[in-house]
C-alpha cells in the first residue's frame, strides 16, 4: 500500500494531502523501533518531502501555511527515530531545499517554512542524539551548514547553544576532515549572521577553547595542504575573535602562551618542543598566519593579565626585529612587499605592547632603535614602498608609513612620563631630531597635505610637549627654531579645521606644544612675541570653537606673566577694529548665554545672590558631598571660560580698556568682581548644604554666615546700581551727541539759508538799477560809519571810491566780467557796428537803438573783458 502512495506522488506532494502523509510518515517511524522493514518505506515517504508542494488554488499557499509548519517541523522531530538511514534521509531532504536545480519558487518556500518552523533548533538539538555516530554527525552538519546561511536560522540555532556545542566537538575524529571543514564553516556564518558578541560568549569557555587549541595545533603541525593552512588561518581568526573577550579564559587554557611562542619563535630562539623542528615557509597562507599572529599579539596585549606572558616570551625583543631596513631581500625570504608588510604589522603591534613593557623597551635600547630607523625614514637611501597593506596607506614610493608607525611607538612610551626613558631620548638628540624631522616633513608637503603627513606632524608636536614640560633646558633645546616650525601651523587656514583629514588634531598639539615647550622660557617667549605670536592667537579666538578657545584662553593667561604680552594684546585688532578686550567680553557673554545665566536685556544682574549661577546649575541644586570631593560651583570654574577670562582682563588691568561699548562696561562690571561672586556663591553653597543636612553651627559662626551672605549680596546689588548708572550716564551722552548733531543741522540750515538770501540780493541788484544804486548808498553810508572820526591836523586824505560807478564790490583798475557768456556777447568786437549787423539778438543785453549815441568806453585799453 505504502509503494502505491508513493508512485501516486512521485511528481509532488499535493498540499491538501500533506497532513496525512505525514500521519503515515509519524506512525512509520513509531514502528521502526520493533520492526526493522518499516525503515525503507520511511526512508521512500521522506524523499517525497524534497519534492515539490503541489496547489490547486492560489489560496492554498496561505491556507495550509500552520499544516506546512507543523509538517516541516516534524522532520526535525524524527531525528529521534533511532535508525542512521532514517536521520541521514531526513538530512538530505532538508539539504535538498537548498539544491533545487534550477532554484524554483517552491524551493524557497520550503526555506521559508523551514525557518519559521523553527527546523534549525531542533536539528542542533539533535547533534547530541548522532554525537558517537560520525557518519549521523557529518551529515547533521552538512544540513546546518545550509540552514545557517540564513540570520533566521542563525539566531534559532544560537538559541539552542550551537556555537558552543559545534566548537566542543571540533577536536573529534573524523578521517575524511569534513567535521572540522564543516564546523568551521558553521561558525563562520553564525558570526556572520548574528552579534558577534553573543556567538563569542558561547565559545568563552574552558571546552571549546581546549578544543580549538588542540585542532589549531595540530594543523599546524601536520597540515601540508593548501586547504588545511587556510583552515588553520580560519580558526585562529576565531581563537582572536575570542581572545578579545575579557572573560575567555585564554590564559587558563595555556592557549595564550602557545599563540605567543609561534608569534615569536622566528626571531627569538625558543628550546619548546612544540616549535622544535618546525619552520614557516614563505607561502601566501603562512604569510598570512604571521600577520595573524602578530595581530592575536596586540589583542593579547589589552588584558594585563597576559602582561606576564608576553614579558616571558620577549615578544618586544622578537618586535624590534623588524624595526629596520630589509637588508638582504632575497628569493630564499620574504619577498620586499610582505617584508615590508610584516615590518608595519610587528611595529603597530609593538606601539600596544611597548608601553606595557617598559623594562624590557629599555633592555632592548629600543629609543637608539627607533631614532636610528626614524633616520634612516628621512635619510637619501633609495627605498619605494610598496603601500599595498593596510598599514602601508600613503607609503608607496616613501618612507612614511615606517615613520608613521615608528612615532606611534615613541608617543605612548614618552607619554607614561617614565623619566629614565625620557632621559635617555633626550640624552641622545631627541628633541633635535624630531624638529629636523617636522621641519623637513612640513618643507615636503607644502603643496599637498595628506592624513598620514597631518598624523606624523601631530605626533612629533605630541612627543615633544612631553619631553619639554616642566624641563627648562629641553624648553631652551626647542627654542628659536622650534617656534619657528609652530608659527605656521598657527597660520593654518580655519576652514581646513573641517576638512576631516586631521588639521584640528594639528592644530591642537600645536597648542599644546606652545604651552609645553615655550611657556617658562624666556627667552622662546620673547621670540614668539617678536614674531606677532599673540596676535595669531587672539585671530584663533575669534573662530570662537569653545575647545580651542579654552585651551588658547589658558595659555593668554600663562603668557600674560611676561611683561611684553600686555602691550602685544592691547595692540590687536580683529575684524571691524575690534580689541582684544571686546572679544572677551563678547566670549564672556557667549559663555553665559549657553550657562542660561540670568541678565536683563541690557546685561544687568538680575538676581544679586546669584550673579553667575546658570540655570542647570539652579536646577540641580545643592548636593551634600564628602569634605575632599569639589562642589558644583568649584567645578564649575574648569568647565567654562570665564575664570580664564577673568585671569586675562585682570592681568591686563581693568582700567582703559580700548573698544569697548557701554554694554561691554556693563559686562565688565561683572567680570571685575567674578572672583568677590564665586567666593560668595560657595558660601551660599555652604550655607545650603548645612541646611539641607539639617545641621545648626553655633552661634558665633551662623552669624559669621549671614554677614558673608550680606556682604556678598551688597556686592551684587553694589554692581547692578554702578551698571544702571553707566546705561544712564551713556543714555544721557547719546542725548548730548544727539543734540550736538541737531544744532549741526541748524545751523547748516541756517547757513544754506543766509547763502540763499545773498544770492537772491546779487539777483535783486544785478537785475534792478534802483535797488543797485540803494546797495550802493547804502554801502557807502556803512564804510562812512566805520571810519575813525577823529582826524589827524594837517592829514591829506586820499579817496579811495571810484567816481560814477554803481557797483557793491570792491573796485579796482582791473575788471573781470564773469557774468554774461561770450556766446551773447559776440566777443571783443561786441561793440562795433559790424558786429551788430551780424548779430540778430532780440530781448538780450545787446540791442542797437536809434537816436542813441555809442560812446566809447572809458579807457578802453585798460579794460579785460571775458
Amino acid at each position: 500500500t505504502l509503494k502505491k502512495v508513493m508512485k501516486q506522488y512521485e511528481t509532488g506532494l499535493p498540499l491538501k494531502d500533506l497532513a496525512q502523509i505525514f500521519k503515515i510518515l509519524n506512525l512509520c517511524a513509531e514502528k521502526i523501533q520493533d520492526q526493522e522493514a518499516f525503515i525503507e518505506p520511511t526512508c521512500e515517504i521522506l524523499k517525497l518531502c524534497g519534492l515539490p508542494f503541489l496547489k490547486k488554488k492560489l489560496s492554498d499557499e496561505v491556507n495550509y501555511t500552520p499544516v506546512i509548519l507543523e509538517s516541516i517541523a516534524q522532520l526535525g522531530y524524527l531525528m529521534r527515530v533511532p535508525s542512521s538511514q532514517v536521520r541521514i534521509q531526513i538530512c538530505k531532504c532538508i539539504i535538498s531545499f537548498y539544491h533545487a536545480e534550477p532554484p524554483k519558487k517552491h524551493a524557497n518556500y520550503k526555506i521559508q517554512m523551514a525557518e519559521l518552523g523553527g527546523l534549525a533548533e531542533t536539528l542542533v538539538l539533535s547533534l547530541a542524539l548522532v554525537e558517537n555516530q560520525l557518519a549521523e554527525k557529518l551529515w547533521v552538519l552538512k544540513a546546518l551548514q545550509h540552514l545557517s546561511t540564513s540570520g533566521v536560522n542563525c539566531k534559532l540555532m544560537m538559541k539552542a547553544q550551537a556555537a558552543s556545542r559545534i566548537c566542543s566537538h571540533l577536536n573529534d575524529a573524523d578521517p575524511s576532515g569534513q567535521l572540522l571543514f564543516r564546523s568551521s564553516e558553521i561558525l563562520w556564518n553564525l558570526l556572520e549572521n548574528m552579534s558577534k558578541e553573543e556567538v563569542v560568549n558561547q565559545l568563552s569557555n574552558l571546552e571549546c577553547i581546549y578544543a580549538l587549541k588542540e585542532v589549531f595545533v595540530k594543523l599546524l603541525m601536520h597540515g601540508f595542504r593548501h586547504y588545511d593552512r587556510q583552515l588553520r588561518n580560519d580558526l585562529l581568526v576565531i581563537a582572536t575573535l575570542i581572545a578579545e573577550n575579557p572573560g575567555a579564559p585564554m590564559i587558563e587554557s595555556g592557549f595564550t602562551k602557545q599563540l605567543i611562542l609561534l608569534a615569536t619563535f622566528s626571531e627569538v630562539k625558543s628550546h619548546n618542543p612544540l616549535v622544535k623542528g618546525f619552520k614557516l615557509t614563505y607561502s601566501y597562507e603562512d604569510f598570512e598566519l604571521k600577520k595573524l599572529l602578530f595581530n592575536m599579539v596586540a589583542v593579547l596585549a589589552k588584558d594585563l593579565c597576559a602582561v606576564q606572558l608576553l614579558n616571558e616570551g620577549k615578544v618586544v625583543l622578537a618586535l624590534f626585529h623588524y624595526v629596520k631596513p630589509n637588508e638582504k631581500p632575497g628569493v630564499h625570504d620574504w619577498s620586499v612587499a610582505q617584508y615590508e608588510e610584516l615590518q608595519l604589522h610587528a611595529i603597530a603591534t609593538l606601539a600596544s605592547v611597548a608601553p606595557l613593557l617598559v623594562d624590557d623597551y629599555m633592555t632592548c635600547q629600543g629609543n637608539t632603535r627607533l631614532l636610528m630607523f626614524l633616520e634612516w625614514c628621512v635619510g637619501q637611501d633609495p627605498f619605494f614602498g610598496q603601500g599595498n597593506c593596510f598599514h602601508g596607506a600613503g607609503g608607496r614610493g616613501n618612507k612614511l608609513a615606517q615613520m608613521r608607525y615608528s612615532l606611534r611607538v615613541l608617543r605612548p612610551v614618552v607619554s607614561l612620563c617614565d623619566e629614565a626613558v625620557n632621559l635617555d631620548l633626550c640624552d641622545q638628540g631627541a628633541i633635535n631630531q624630531l624638529l629636523d624631522i617636522l621641519k623637513h616633513i612640513t618643507n615636503k608637503s607644502k603643496e599637498k597635505e595628506d592624513a598620514i603627513v597631518l598624523e606624523i606632524q601631530t605626533d612629533i608636536l605630541l612627543i615633544l610637549s612631553t619631553l619639554c614640560e616642566n624641563d627648562l633646558h629641553r624648553k631652551e633645546l626647542f627654542g628659536c627654531e622650534g617656534v619657528d616650525i609652530l608659527i605656521p601651523f598657527m597660520k593654518m587656514d580655519p576652514n581646513k579645521l573641517y576638512s576631516g583629514l586631521g588639521h584640528n588634531r594639528l592644530l591642537f598639539s600645536t597648542l599644546d606644544s606652545l604651552w609645553c615647550c615655550v611657556m617658562g622660557c624666556y627667552i622662546a617667549e620673547d621670540y614668539f612675541l617678536e614674531k606677532e605670536g599673540i596676535f595669531l592667537l587672539l585671530d584663533l579666538l575669534t573662530l570662537k570653537q569653545k575647545n580651542i578657545c579654552n585651551l588658547i584662553l589658558g595659555i593668554l593667561v600663562e603668557f600674560c606673566d611676561n611683561s611684553k604680552t600686555a602691550s602685544h594684546i592691547n595692540a590687536w585688532r580683529g575684524k571691524k577694529d575690534q580689541t582684544a578686550a571686546s572679544l572677551l567680553i563678547h566670549l564672556w557673554k557667549q559663555e553665559e548665554l549657553e550657562l542660561g545665566v540670568k541678565h536683563d536685556q541690557d546685561g544687568r544682574i538680575v538676581d544679586a545672590k546669584k550673579p553667575l549661577v546658570g540655570s542647570f546649575q539652579e536646577q540641580q541644586g545643592v548636593i551634600p558631598m564628602p569634605a575632599n570631593c569639589p562642589s558644583i560651583a568649584i567645578m564649575e570654574v574648569s568647565e567654562n571660560m570665564r575664570a580664564k577670562i577673568y585671569s586675562v582682563l585682570s592681568k591686563l588691568g581693568f582700567e582703559n580698556l580700548p573698544g569697548l561699548s557701554a554694554k561691554d562696561f556693563v559686562t565688565l562690571a561683572i567680570i571685575r568682581r567674578y572672583l568677590d561672586f564665586k567666593v560668595g556663591e560657595v558660601w551660599s553653597e555652604i550655607c545650603a548644604e548645612l541646611k539641607e543636612e539639617t545641621f545648626r553651627p553655633v552661634t558665633p559662626d551662623e552669624e559669621a554666615l549671614k554677614v558673608i551672605s550680606e556682604a556678598s549680596e551688597n556686592v551684587g546689588k553694589m554692581v547692578a546700581t554702578l551698571q544702571t548708572q553707566m546705561l544712564e550716564s551713556q543714555q544721557h551722552q547719546e542725548l548730548q551727541e544727539e543734540e550736538k548733531v541737531y544744532s549741526k543741522i541748524q545751523a547748516i540750515h541756517k547757513q544754506r539759508e543766509m547763502v540763499n538770501k545773498s544770492w537772491e540780493n546779487f539777483l535783486t541788484r544785478t537785475s534792478n538799477y534802483e535797488a543797485l544804486k540803494k546797495a550802493k548808498r547804502l554801502q557807502e553810508k556803512s564804510i562812512d560809519a566805520s571810519r575813525s572820526k577823529s582826524r589827524p591836523q594837517n592829514a591829506t586824505l586820499h579817496s579811495t571810491e571810484i567816481k560814477g560807478l554803481n557797483t557793491t564790490i570792491a573796485s579796482g583798475r582791473l575788471v573781470t566780467v564773469e557774468s554774461t557768456p561770450s556766446e551773447l556777447t559776440g566777443g571783443p568786437l561786441a561793440d562795433t557796428d559790424l558786429a551788430l549787423r551780424k548779430l540778430s539778438v532780440r530781448g538780450g543785453a545787446l540791442k542797437k537803438i536809434k537816436g542813441v549815441k555809442v560812446l566809447d568806453p572809458f579807457k578802453k585799453d585798460s579794460v579785460s573783458v571775458k
